[in-house]
């Protein structure tokens, strides 16, 4: 009977895959996209640049690796979000919260994801999972508009890019130079501001 599972050889291409995409997201981690070549990734992993090219591909290849990572990595936190217990405004700050314990926890990954490298592939899927998450968002806030909790004349998928795009924003003074940035205080204190104007903001004011 023919032997089940993988064999010896398919094993070692998946540890030297593992070591070599390991390698590219320290080296990003610590020096930026800029800093990934393929010699760097092959002396860091210790593997020939030959078996990079192999196991991924070239430099395009290993950056959409590594976004591809980043995308799954960020799953694991919203779809928590998303599947929650609560309100519809409950359910939409801690979205926002898990998108920003994201961008806290995986610093690099969040970066890759809101400065893509210029890849078109890893573009293309980054420009994926934003329209897939934003799509979730945009209809949750239509869940909202039809039980009179969120206002009802905003379009869902004006504002769901909307909010995107501004939390995007407040987070990423994390790594913007000098004046421009703000540390990691500052960040909460203006995060707190954002999901209270969100809060208040996205309510249905009856004035009647």
């Amino acid at each position: 009977m023919a032997e089940t599972g993988t064999t010896r050889t398919q094993r070692r291409a998946a540890a030297n895959r593992r070591s070599v995409l390991e390698a590219a997201r320290s080296i990003i981690a610590a020096h930026g996209v800029g800093a990934l070549t393929l010699e760097a990734v092959a002396e860091q992993a210790d593997v020939a640049v030959q078996t990079i090219y192999n196991r991924v591909g070239g430099r395009s290849a290993l950056l959409t690796a590594v976004a591809e990572e980043a995308l799954d990595e960020s799953r694991v936190y919203m779809d928590a979000a998303y599947e929650s217990e609560g309100t519809v405004e409950e359910r939409l700050l801690l979205v926002a919260a898990a998108y920003a314990r994201f961008a806290r926890e995986r610093p690099h990954e969040f970066r890759i994801l809101v400065e893509p490298p210029d890849e078109s592939d890893a573009v293309e899927r980054i420009a994926a999972l934003t329209q897939a998450q934003n799509a979730r968002l945009a209809e949750v806030l239509r869940e909202g508009a039809r039980s009179g909790s969120v206002r009802a004349d905003l379009d869902p998928d004006d504002l769901a890019t909307t909010l995107w795009a501004a939390l995007n924003g407040l987070l990423s003074l994390a790594w913007r130079p000098g004046n421009l940035g703000a540390d990691p205080t500052t960040i909460d204190r203006l995060l707190a501001v954002y999901l209270m104007a969100v809060r208040d903001g996205l309510r249905d004011h009856d004035p009647s």
